[in-house]
């Protein structure tokens, strides 16, 4: 095969393991899969009509988040969702990256990078937040947009792994399935502070607006899951 044959066949399959990586995301968001449904590759791959090679980079992808689970002789199957305690320490977990993170990020910035977070907060203000992954989807990606440029300016892959396998917002996106997000105003007023920080050139302002905003966002996924916890008694199983 030559070498730009190959090269073509890599980007393709990519392509399709991110289109199958969302099929599989949305269905799990919108809890048309549940905690302990079997997720079969080959099934998948019938269903979706693409070949096992990017259903398996895919499951891998969300398993590194935790959102699937893969045991020995019986494939992947869905996560659970978080107990209390364990969303607790993932938002310790973010308390501990992502300031310092903003506070990297700060002292790299440039124009571009500080124009990219602003439209991302420009895309928060417009983007819908109903109770479906489909409504609230393109928030959700603008949230995310915002956290990963962040962590993308510091340029430490070492951090960028780390944020990456914290698999945060899907986590905390789960809590709003049926209900909509219903933190917008406080998450951008939040991301807005962070920004302005950063065009200050104030790194430690940036880092504690960052630290500032984990923590509020941890107080409000605790009451979230707590609300949500009381009209779903089996969520740990």
């Amino acid at each position: 095969m030559s070498e730009g044959r190959a090269g073509g066949s890599w980007v393709e399959r990519s392509v399709l393991a991110d289109q199958v990586y969302k099929q599989v995301l949305s269905r799990l968001m919108d809890g048309k899969l549940s905690s302990g449904d079997p997720l079969s590759i080959d099934g998948t791959a019938r269903e979706l009509g693409v070949s096992p090679t990017p259903v398996r980079e895919a499951l891998a992808r969300l398993e590194s988040t935790g959102l699937v689970t893969r045991a020995a002789l019986r494939g992947y199957r869905v996560a659970p969702m978080l107990s209390h305690v364990e969303l607790s320490d993932l938002m310790d977990a973010r308390l501990l990256l992502e300031p310092h993170n903003a506070e990297v990020a700060c002292h790299r910035a440039d124009t571009a990078f500080l124009e990219a977070l602003r439209q991302s907060i420009d895309d928060l203000r417009v983007a819908p937040n109903g109770p479906h992954f489909s409504d609230y989807r393109s928030y959700w990606e603008a949230d995310e947009r915002f956290h990963r440029l962040i962590v993308e300016q510091t340029a430490n892959k070492f951090l960028l792994s780390a944020y990456d396998s914290l698999g945060g917002h899907v986590h905390r996106f789960r809590l709003f399935s049926g209900v909509g997000v219903r933190d917008a105003e406080s998450a951008i007023d939040e991301h807005t502070r962070i920004l302005t920080a950063m065009r200050r050139g104030d790194a430690g302002a940036a880092r504690v607006a960052m630290a500032s905003h984990i923590y509020g966002v941890s107080e409000r996924a605790i009451h979230e899951y707590e609300a949500s916890d009381e009209t779903t008694p089996d969520r740990s199983a």
